[in-house]
């Protein structure tokens, strides 16, 4: 998942519909699985592009204060946007881009939860408890969409398989929510912040692979150094669900511009959606 001037990363655990209960997990992490079953032989990131992530990262800041802002002018009409952090990050990660929709006339919300620490404890009750905040936050909206960046994507995903009803739209930022801990250079930081191993089951890669049932898009990068770009991508793409590959470093989806431009024009409406994914 990531950071800015923090860190990043990834996992989480999957839901169902509305009041059924999978198993509970010990970690909201992706799950071990041995490296034969590793899918499509997803791997880490080379080390050489993880040294680079600060690097690029900081260009791609220098770029998107350099250039004008590019928000289309307000084709949000006020419509509720929340936006969850990756790993050991909060608000300040995704203020950019969040400014940015703001200006473009989206009501844009941070997540209001401070660090993301992931999940503690029971990984239902816990999404319980996020779900009741994010619903008091976003109030009185009866219509939300929800972008997640790494980690955060992941909770993007499992509330929007909560709430189907209210879920208008979600994009999850260089989220891999399609591989296992030997996908990505954090499973450590995880483990550092959350105090618990990523718990050794298949069945939680399914879950977390499972897309939401409103329509859900995930920008990528295949220059991320932080998460395969390979786990970000979905088995099988269809009408609600698409991938759509960016030009970023994995500590800059906040503030890149082209993942700006794009997520501004996936949120704003349907003719938007399609010209976003060409």
């Amino acid at each position: 998942m990531t950071t800015t001037p923090h860190t990043v990363t990834h996992t989480v655990t999957h839901t169902v519909p509305p009041r059924s209960r999978a198993p509970a997990t010990r970690a909201f992490a992706p799950a071990r699985v041995p490296d034969a079953a590793a899918p499509s032989g997803h791997r880490r990131p080379a080390w050489s592009l993880l040294a680079s992530e600060p690097l690029r990262a900081a260009v791609e800041a220098v770029q998107h204060f350099a250039e004008p802002d590019a928000a289309l002018a307000c084709p949000g009409g006020g419509h509720t946007v929340v936006l969850f952090p990756g790993l050991a990050s909060d608000g300040l990660a995704l203020w950019p881009l969040r400014r940015h929709l703001q200006r473009a006339g989206f009501r844009a919300l941070d997540w209001g939860d401070g660090l993301n620490t992931g999940p503690q404890g029971d990984v239902h009750a816990w999404l319980d408890g996020l779900a009741e905040r994010i619903q008091q936050r976003a109030a009185p909206a009866r219509t939300l969409s929800l972008v997640g960046w790494s980690l955060g994507g992941l909770y993007a995903r499992e509330l929007a398989k909560r709430w189907p009803q209210r879920v208008r739209q979600v994009v999850t930022l260089g989220t891999p929510f399609n591989g296992s801990v030997d996908d990505t250079h954090v499973g450590w930081l995880f483990r550092l912040l959350n105090g618990q191993p990523a718990p050794d089951e298949a069945q939680l890669r399914d879950r977390l692979a499972e897309p939401p049932p409103v329509p859900t898009v995930s920008l990528y990068s295949r220059r991320d150094g932080v998460v395969a770009w390979q786990a970000c991508q979905h088995d099988r793409p269809g009408p609600l669900c698409r991938d759509i590959e960016v030009q970023a470093s994995h500590l800059g989806m906040g503030w890149a511009p082209e993942v700006l431009s794009r997520v501004t024009a996936l949120l704003a409406h349907p003719a938007l959606r399609a010209e976003a994914a060409r």
